[in-house]
């Protein structure tokens, strides 16, 4: 059961459940209101690590390490394992430092399929503050193992809402927000100008051949090229990253590896009035991977939406004439 546990999105969305590994996880989800089931230990010491208050709720079963190790894929294994009810973020208590961090900026990652990646950016989210981060159908299931090692935490310190389709990513969006797109950077399209995404939408990344990406797109959606221009693909103004972009609420799209943006996260950017984030690399470099350009791009985010909010801060502080 562990081990289907660590290796099958099917069981867990079927049982409702999650493995978490290692004393610090598990101690995350604890304190961020996790519900534990069974905890497996192979040395009393290792419950000592953890709220008393809480692992009293779980069933605590001593097996032998060798056990562990069979079940755990970590090359060193902590001896300590635990089954999770699967964590609803509408109860989850996030830490009060979180909270007070929170900025009106929200993650929404589209086709990121890399374990890695996925937990990478994850962390990224939380240590910007974000609000809230979405996952659209094609993502990585966020609680397989590898995305939560690689997220080291973030799944208990920001909401994260999973399996979204298009249709409803809206309807988990605050009212008035933009939506805005972390993209390639195309020759075609200058800073500050109005243009066609070409390209395949690869979150960061610079095509060698630019040319070679514009010829391609017509073949992503053939079905709607009657709709919004050349292949149906909305149009977006272009700008560097560091530009101006971020008023408050704001959304950024990352997309996956592979696959890159999609029509939908396009159409939604549009219809938002949202913008296309270019981030220069050196020519001849085929493409940043999609965690650090959501790093770069979330980090700028927050850096812009605090000197907005000192701004305005600023202005209210100012003498009132007469």
């Amino acid at each position: 059961k562990v081990v289907t546990l660590a290796k099958s999105k099917k069981f867990r969305d079927n049982h409702g459940k999650v493995l978490l590994e290692g004393h610090r996880l598990i101690k995350d989800a604890l304190e961020a209101g996790a519900v534990p089931q069974t905890l497996f230990f192979s040395t009393v010491g290792h419950l000592k690590l953890l709220p008393e208050a809480e692992i009293k709720r779980a069933s605590l079963v001593k097996v032998k390490f060798e056990d562990i190790k069979t079940w755990s894929d970590l090359v060193t294994p902590q001896g300590l394992l635990g089954i999770f009810s699967k964590p609803d973020p509408a109860k989850m208590s996030y830490p009060a430092a979180q909270l007070a961090s929170s900025l009106p900026l929200l993650l929404i990652c589209d086709n990121i399929r890399d374990p890695g990646n996925l937990g990478t950016i994850l962390r990224s989210a939380a240590g910007a503050g974000c609000e809230k981060v979405l996952l659209t159908k094609g993502c990585v299931d966020p609680w397989e193992p590898k995305v939560l090692r690689a997220g080291m935490g973030a799944h208990f310190r920001v909401p994260i809402i999973a399996s979204l389709d298009w249709e409803s990513v809206p309807t988990n969006l605050p009212a008035g927000i933009q939506v805005c797109v972390a993209d390639n950077n195309d020759a075609d399209a200058p800073a500050g100008s109005t243009s066609v995404l070409r390209g395949a939408g690869r979150a960061g990344s610079a095509p060698a051949s630019p040319k070679a990406a514009v010829k391609s797109s017509p073949k992503a959606a053939p079905e709607h090229e009657d709709e919004e221009g050349a292949a149906g693909i909305p149009e977006l103004a272009a700008q560097h990253y560091y530009e101006d972009w971020a008023r408050a609420p704001v959304a950024v799209v990352i997309g996956g590896e592979t696959h890159g943006l999609s029509l939908a996260a396009l159409r939604l950017a549009a219809s938002t009035g949202g913008k296309r984030l270019l981030i220069p690399v050196v020519p001849g470099v085929d493409s940043l991977n999609s965690a650090i350009a959501a790093g770069i791009v979330l980090f700028e985010g927050k850096r812009q939406l605090l000197c907005r909010h000192k701004q305005e801060d600023d202005r209210q502080k100012l003498p009132v004439p007469g």
